[in-house]
């Protein structure tokens, strides 16, 4: 691993563990339709909880590989950018809506639509591209002033992470480990508490896929960080603001290293293309109607904006800040889920009231 390090450097060291993980991400939403939206979609009208029980069981199982990681001192998860900054519930609500409510316009989320066009489908391709520079309009661009202005991100300097578990440590005084995976347990036992569930083995199986790509991402750029000289970021799998740095690296790479993002945003593709092509799902696909290219553009824009208020996507603040049990993690979620909603009452049912 050290002779790898030293051949390839830190930076494209730590892009290729984000494009294994991306890899297995690709894969886990073409072969085993892994899908954030589609498992609300599933929920609210399709009168089926597997895709949202897959869900849920690649959250529980993050949570307890990411906490079996620190309890063996391979994760510093203060140094996370997660536990780095004040969490603010404001921005966590308001992002996690915009970001739902856009999903939901656009028909995917970043990684869905990564995911997507992967297997050929140019309007996907779009989506991408627009929610890349919505991000960083927000994140860097012109916007940022006003976002920093009414969300200050400001440094966390209190000595315990703003983590349930670690919290409830502080409070109870056990371990945050011990806490952290007796959580992630009894989620994947929630998870698993069907039997029609329990029977569909691919499902699971690319559950726990989804896991294993959020635990090595912050494997292997905690081990990068620890053993390499670049004073790198302790990161994980996210495709807001990766989208836009990677679409910044696609014009200026020659002058800009390589990262963990930009490693995982073409693992998706790469694993994306490869899961299409095995399932025979492969086809080029493109925008017939305006109207539905308008509407996924509109909805690109408030998702990468909302996005960065959140500090996070459906992965970013779904899987990977969930795994440590942020404060963020479940309040962005739920609000990301009530954003959805809303925007598929919206498409499906035209805000119709109910007779």
């Amino acid at each position: 691993m050290l002779a790898l390090l030293e051949t390839l450097g830190d930076s494209n060291t730590v892009a290729l563990f984000g494009a294994l993980g991306g890899l297995l991400l690709g894969l886990a939403a073409r072969v085993g339709r892994f899908c954030t939206l589609g498992a609300i979609e599933d929920l609210l009208y399709g009168g089926s909880a597997t895709r949202m029980r897959m869900y849920v069981l690649a959250i529980g199982a993050s949570i307890l590989g990411a906490f079996g990681l620190i309890g063996m001192g391979a994760l510093e998860a203060e140094n996370s950018f997660y536990f780095s900054i004040r969490w603010m519930p404001l921005a966590s609500v308001v992002g996690g809506l915009m970001f739902g409510y856009g999903m939901a316009l656009a028909g995917n989320c970043g990684y869905g639509a990564i995911a997507r066009l992967g297997g050929g489908d140019l309007r996907s391709f779009v989506i991408v591209l627009v929610m890349g520079v919505s991000a960083y309009v927000v994140l860097a661009g012109p916007l940022a002033p006003l976002r920093n202005m009414v969300f200050p991100q400001v440094d966390v300097t209190a000595p315990v992470p703003p983590g349930i578990a670690h919290q409830l440590g502080a409070f109870t005084g056990l371990s945050p480990v011990l806490i952290g995976m007796a959580i992630g347990a009894a989620i994947m036992i929630g998870a698993l508490a069907s039997r029609a569930f329990l029977k569909d083995i691919s499902a699971i199986f690319w559950s726990l896929m989804v896991a294993v790509a959020v635990i090595s991402g912050w494997w292997g750029s905690q081990w990068v960080a620890t053993n390499g000289f670049d004073a790198l970021p302790l990161v994980s799998h996210s495709f807001s603001a990766p989208v836009g740095e990677t679409i910044l690296y696609a014009m200026n790479g020659s002058v800009r290293p390589l990262s963990f993002a930009v490693g995982s945003v073409a693992g998706v593709w790469v694993g994306a293309f490869i899961g299409s092509t095995i399932k025979g799902h492969f086809r080029w696909e493109a925008c017939e109607d305006p109207r539905e290219l308008r509407r996924q553009i509109f909805g690109a824009m408030i998702m990468g904006a909302g996005a960065i208020l959140a500090i996070g996507c459906t992965v970013g603040q779904g899987l990977t800040a969930f795994s440590l049990l942020a404060f963020s993690a479940p309040v962005t979620f739920l609000a990301i889920f009530a954003g959805a909603a809303i925007g598929l009452r919206q498409l499906i049912e035209g805000f119709q009231p109910a007779e």
